[in-house]
């Protein structure tokens, strides 16, 4: 995408990721070694714990090259309930240049957005596909696996680093059905970034084990690294 088309998306996020330092204390570490370059090549950003709406303001976490290449070339899948309402769904098509709606099945819908993965994409994707609910699971009661759309991302890319974006939660924040969100509250988050050829030749890529490989890595990885001790 043109780099005057991406000026308007790339001045919001700087209004979300200021509005977002402003009205929320954040907390990061990263899990193990950042890369040299952290962020530097990564195409795919993977959020694990998909709790709330109210995400965007993860954007305060990345730097502004990141968010520049975001605002140029990203993608992201989101559910067709969610980018048909009024104001949820045009912000969230507001923020990338292909903000691709999809249906609960594996349909056009989802060949649709997988036609678009590019290698130069930087891929936005929560492969749980649906929030988790104060319950700790979703909103029919069950548990919150991953699905198979990352797995789908990944056999199309094949350089870059994956950017796993490990959230605490933010039901403190706005859980789903809530109001008004509330402000000036800890969110605290954890960061790995993995080399993407070497993860997919880890996990067996080529082989008919790769799919349930990643997918339980992934529910492992998110399992290990998204609660934070109480306090």
């Amino acid at each position: 995408m043109g780099w005057l088309s991406a000026l308007p998306r790339f001045a919001l996020l700087l209004a979300i990721k200021g509005l977002s330092r402003l009205c929320f204390r954040f907390e990061v570490e990263w899990v193990g070694a950042p890369q040299p370059e952290p962020f530097h090549d990564a195409r795919v950003g993977v959020l694990l714990n998909h709790t709330s709406l109210f995400e965007p303001i993860l954007v305060a976490l990345f730097p502004l090259g990141w968010l520049w290449r975001v605002a140029r070339h990203g993608l992201m899948p989101g559910a067709d309930a969610t980018l048909d309402r009024p104001v949820a769904g045009r912000l969230f098509r507001s923020l990338v240049p292909q903000a691709v709606s999809v249906t609960r099945s594996r349909d056009r819908t989802w060949t649709d957005f997988t036609s678009r993965v590019a290698e130069e994409a930087v891929v936005l994707i929560s492969p749980e596909g649906r929030m988790k609910r104060r319950t700790g699971f979703d909103k029919h009661g069950r548990p919150m696996t991953l699905r198979g759309g990352i797995v789908d991302v990944l056999e199309r890319k094949s350089s870059g680093t994956i950017l796993l974006v490990y959230s605490e939660g933010l039901h403190h924040v706005q859980a789903p059905g809530e109001g008004f969100p509330n402000l000036f509250v800890r969110v605290r988050a954890r960061l790995e970034e993995i080399d993407l050829a070497d993860y997919k030749r880890a996990m067996g890529h080529g082989t008919p084990e790769f799919r349930a490989r990643v997918l339980a890595d992934l529910e492992r990885r998110r399992d290990a690294h998204c609660p934070w001790p109480a306090g």
